[in-house]
């Protein structure tokens, strides 16, 4: 799933390119991603586009258009949906079906990017709307991470609010908005903490080390993630990883030195997280978190 880092460089690489564009097309593949139904997506077309914002791990598309004013085409990717741009946009309409194709949008220039979606699991969700906080997920998005207001006295308080593992806290859209199960899994090594620690547990020393892991991986991710076209977004995200996704490789350590331990995993039902026993749990192995305790 596209994360806050991978997110803000899409943004980035749309504005680049559709910032003052007029909106050619807009066909809608997958009828099951469409989730408003006024105004039309085709309300869109022959506006200008204003500008690209990105709000947690939604893209923002704002277009003021001659007959509704400023209209949001606002979109999320989900686990499995990408963007994939076009210099040269296909003149063939997307067309519904088995296509992975959820949405096709194309400028003035000729160029266009395609909303796609693997899978069958289909939760690519695009709205068109007059304000961004006419999407509920938005409009209750929690703090970003990566802007003034996170502090480390809000992270202590988001951290105090209620008794929580704190993995769960990381991903919980709408107290921080943007980190998912991979940069959670990176912040918690570089915490050096459990990934089922409870927020209450923490004291002043280890909210701040946490605030300062969450700080320096996503600032380091958005970095990487900077000016890279789309199409390789995904990649430089893996080789990014020092845990997420590495099960029985050697940790490369929390500061970047061998600890000689491997990455160990826990599989949940339908997701999985990756930590390291040396670096985050005192060297004890996590059980299957179907049958293990909390570990502190």
């Amino acid at each position: 799933m596209p994360e806050l880092p991978e997110v803000e460089a899409l943004a980035q690489y749309l504005r680049e390119r559709t910032v003052g564009r007029v909106v050619t097309r807009v066909e809608v593949a997958a009828i099951s991603a469409l989730k408003t139904f006024r105004p039309a997506p085709a309300a869109v077309r022959d506006g200008t586009v204003t500008g690209v914002q990105r709000h947690g791990k939604w893209l923002d598309l704002a277009v003021a258009t001659p007959a509704d004013g400023e209209l949001h085409l606002v979109w999320h990717l989900a686990r499995a949906g990408w963007l994939r741009w076009y210099d040269a946009l296909p003149e063939r309409p997307a067309r519904p079906g088995k296509s992975p194709i959820a949405l096709r949008v194309g400028f003035d220039d000729g160029a266009g990017f395609d909303l796609t979606e693997a899978g069958t699991r289909k939760r690519v969700a695009v709205h068109v709307v007059a304000d961004p906080r006419d999407v509920p997920p938005i409009a209750t998005l929690g703090v970003e991470p990566l802007s003034d207001a996170f502090t480390r006295e809000r992270l202590a308080e988001l951290l105090a609010a209620r008794n929580q593992q704190v993995k769960g806290l990381l991903r919980d859209q709408g107290t921080i908005a943007g980190i998912g199960n991979a940069y959670s899994d990176e912040i918690l090594l570089v915490a050096r903490t459990s990934p089922f620690a409870p927020t209450r547990s923490y004291d002043a020393a280890r909210t701040a080390t946490l605030h300062d892991a969450i700080r320096s991986v996503l600032t380091e991710a958005v970095t990487t993630a900077s000016g890279r076209p789309a199409a390789e977004l995904k990649d430089a995200k893996r080789r990014g990883m020092r845990v997420h996704g590495r099960t029985g490789e050697p940790c490369p350590g929390w500061d970047g030195t061998p600890c000689g331990d491997t990455v160990h995993e826990v599989s949940f039902a339908d997701s999985s997280l990756q930590y390291c026993p040396t670096c985050q749990t005192g060297g004890k192995p996590l059980a299957d978190r179907r049958m293990s305790r909390l570990l502190r």
